[in-house]
Order: C-alpha cells, then structure tokens, then sequence
C-alpha cells in the first residue's frame, strides 16, 4: 500500500473536520475555531513510534509559545506510524507523560482519534466508535483554558458524548459513508 501524499492527507482530515466533526456536531466548541482558522495542521513524516513522540514534543511546545487568536489547536497527523489502534492506544500513555515531562500538564492535553478507533466494551463495527474515527491517526493538542471556557460556555459537556451516540446511530455506517467519509478498515 502505498503512502499518500501530505496534500490527501490534509485534505482529507480537513473533510472530515468539516463534513463529521463539525457537520454532524461532534464537538460543539470545533466549528468556531475552524471559522477563526486557529487549526494548525501537521503532517508528520515519522514511521516510528520515537520519531513521532519527538515532533510531539515540539508541537506541544510551538502550541504553548503561539498565541492562543493564531493557533488555538494543533491536529498532529501521522499516517505512517501507529496505523494499528492497539500500537497507537498504547502510545497515549508516552504521549501524556511527554506532557507532564514538559511540565505542560495542567495547560495542554493530548486527545485522540483513529480510523479504527473502538471504545472498551464495544465492537469494532459499532458506530459508536465513529465519534473518534478520523481519516489517518492523529493527535489533537488541546489548551486545557480552551476547554475549561468551553465548559463554561455549555455546562452540560457530559451530554456531547451521548448525543454523539444518538446522532451516529440515527446516521447509521450507510450516512456516514454517504458523506464521502472513509467506514470501517477491512
């Protein structure tokens, strides 16, 4: 299989922030900051587990120096390394205790998104699971302020995740295929 080029994968990680993300409502606090353009997106070119916790280092870094009206987030994307949701979940561990190693806990996170991504306790068919399923893995770095004035903003964040279920149910794999979105990898 070969690699696509870091044009595909901009494009299409940017489809599908704007067509499920954003379109089906799957973060609120999203479309705002895609609006204003406070999205960096990096395409990263790492093949292995090290090389990538290094770019997410100076990631991490560049987003906490970088003013909060011109990078807000930062969506790292790397779609050669931790292709496999088992490797890629067992990452998350280094990638937060990078976080606390930079001495960034309490001010950035790190969440999540795969295209096999699988909730515990569900099937990899679920589509529950397609809340967190995006193009190519990738690595969201958040502001923790962000988040807590999104919380402000919409007291009752604990809804999202059910409303995700119920949007993703009534849309059902046939609506979000129809979307142009990427199902289920064989």
């Amino acid at each position: 299989m070969s690699t696509p080029s870091s044009d595909t994968v901009l494009q299409e990680t940017q489809h599908w922030l704007v067509q499920a993300v954003i379109g089906l409502n799957l973060c609120p606090f999203a479309k705002a900051v895609h609006v204003k353009n406070g999205i960096r997106y990096v395409v990263s070119a790492a093949t292995e587990p090290e090389a990538l916790l290094k770019e997410l280092a100076h990631e991490l870094l560049l987003l906490q120096r970088s003013d909060p009206d011109e990078v807000e987030t930062t969506l790292l994307i790397h779609p050669q390394v931790l292709t496999d949701f088992l490797d890629f979940n067992d990452f998350l561990a280094a990638a937060d205790g990078l976080v606390e190693e930079l001495e960034l806990d309490g001010e950035l996170q790190v969440a999540s998104f795969h295209p096999d991504y699988q909730f515990d306790g569900t099937e990899p068919g679920d589509i529950s699971n397609f809340s967190n399923r995006s193009p190519y893995p990738t690595l969201h770095l958040l502001r923790e302020e962000s988040i807590a004035r999104a919380v402000e903003a919409m007291p009752d964040t604990d809804r999202i995740f059910e409303t995700n279920i119920a949007t993703l149910e009534k849309l059902g794999l046939a609506g979000w295929l129809a979307l142009g979105l990427r199902g289920p990898t064989p």
